[in-house]
């Protein structure tokens, strides 16, 4: 089954933001069998529902461990 996962992130850190945003999206774009694209506003991940769900945790994960104070907001879509 395929999956569409749309996601915004908000850094609460008064330190640069721009390049946190980066390194989530960098590291997402690394995983094979993901497509990943980015525009303004959102990053869109589109692939294979269990590879693309439990990749994106892992990476919020990440920033929440980072970061601490981040906001993530997120839509998942059933198909491509």
């Amino acid at each position: 089954m395929q999956i569409s996962i749309e996601i915004s992130l908000y850094p609460l850190a008064e330190q640069t933001y721009k390049s946190q945003i980066w390194d989530f999206i960098d590291n997402l774009k690394t995983v094979d069998g993901l497509n990943v694209v980015t525009n303004g506003m959102s990053t869109q991940v589109f692939g294979e529902y269990d590879l693309a769900t439990t990749t994106v945790m892992a990476e919020i994960k990440k920033v929440h461990e980072t970061l601490g104070a981040a906001v993530f907001v997120c839509k998942f879509i059933g198909g491509d």
